[in-house]
């Protein structure tokens, strides 16, 4: 496994990372899902992520009981909050009294003294951003956080939340949790120069598309049982986003790439996901270990300039792009 450092901080996490969200405490049953977080340990996986809105919190609770076997120092542990844990009206958000309380609540479920990284699930513009700011700097002086981070946040967000740790001497953020992916790659026009401009890393989430590109769903084909997008909350938003014509016929010749250089293609769209400046480490999602075990042999894979300009050419939306063999 190789590891990496997040943004300009000193945190070195896994090229990839485990997530949670679809898996533990609903669709996974909890063995399995202790079975997968050892597999990715055993890999070298050292960066497991998850947040308190995945299940209000069960899925928190089955990462902190597996993960408790371990050496505390050898993990990187992340959670989020902004996502609704109650009825009332402070249960969501990102207000001094909703992240202080949850976050005695995390560290509960995740039955760990602190987190590693801790982000704003999305920003809250019902909340002063210096009150939340402040709050999570005050976490990282209590020693509950070690670093803080922002997830889906925009390049314009992200900037007026540094100009005001700046102007405060607050800590600041090290790490942006974005969608990423060779179907979606919409960070690419602001997020990613800012970011990188301010040194802050990249934890992306769904490199694989929702499982578009493993390759497993097919134009006008019965989705595989059990698949994400057999899932009744999933399933709308997923075909609409992913289910295109013009995204099928990418898988497609993404395929055909994967092919000719002799990579499957999950491992060619998540090497490509490692292969872009400033990412830090990819997040993937299992219910079985041994899909864990496949996907950490793209953390091996460097493409060549070859093979990327040949992603760039099937990844592009013209339906007559062609690989070249």
């Amino acid at each position: 496994m190789i590891y990496r450092q997040v943004g300009q901080s000193g945190l070195k996490v896994s090229a990839l990372s485990l997530g949670s969200w679809l898996t533990y405490g609903r669709n996974v049953d909890d063995g399995t899902a202790e079975s997968i977080i050892d597999a990715a340990y055993e890999c070298g996986i050292n960066s497991f992520d998850t947040a308190n809105g995945y299940y209000r919190g069960a899925a928190e609770m089955v990462l902190g009981k597996a993960l408790k076997k371990y050496p505390r120092s050898s993990l990187v542990v992340a959670s989020k909050i902004f996502f609704p844990m109650g009825e009332g009206p402070n249960d969501r958000g990102l207000s001094r009294k909703h992240l202080t309380e949850q976050m005695d609540a995390i560290l509960s479920r995740l039955q760990t003294d602190y987190l590693d990284i801790l982000y704003c699930h999305r920003p809250d513009e019902s909340t002063p951003l210096y009150e939340t700011l402040r709050t999570l700097d005050d976490f990282i002086r209590r020693g509950k956080v070690l670093y803080i981070g922002v997830s889906e946040w925009s390049a314009a967000q992200i900037t007026q939340a540094l100009a005001l740790e700046d102007r405060y001497l607050l800590d600041r953020l090290i790490v942006h949790q974005p969608l990423f992916n060779l179907l979606n790659r919409r960070i690419e026009s602001e997020i990613l120069p800012v970011c990188r401009a301010q040194g802050i890393g990249q934890m992306v989430y769904s490199p694989l598309g929702m499982g578009m590109l493993t390759g497993k769903y097919r134009k006008d084909q019965p989705a595989p049982e059990g698949s994400r997008v057999t899932i009744s909350d999933i399933s709308p938003w997923m075909r609409r986003d992913y289910f295109t014509d013009e995204n099928f016929e990418k898988v497609e010749r993404l395929r055909s790439v994967a092919d000719h250089y002799e990579m499957n293609l999950p491992e060619l769209a998540l090497a490509w996901v490692l292969s872009v400046e400033g990412i830090s480490s990819a997040i993937i999602g299992a219910s079985r270990p041994e899909q864990v075990r496949g996907n950490v042999k793209a953390a091996d894979i460097q493409l060549t300039p070859e093979m990327l300009e040949a992603i760039e050419r099937a990844a592009k939306p013209d339906k007559n792009s062609e690989v070249s063999q």
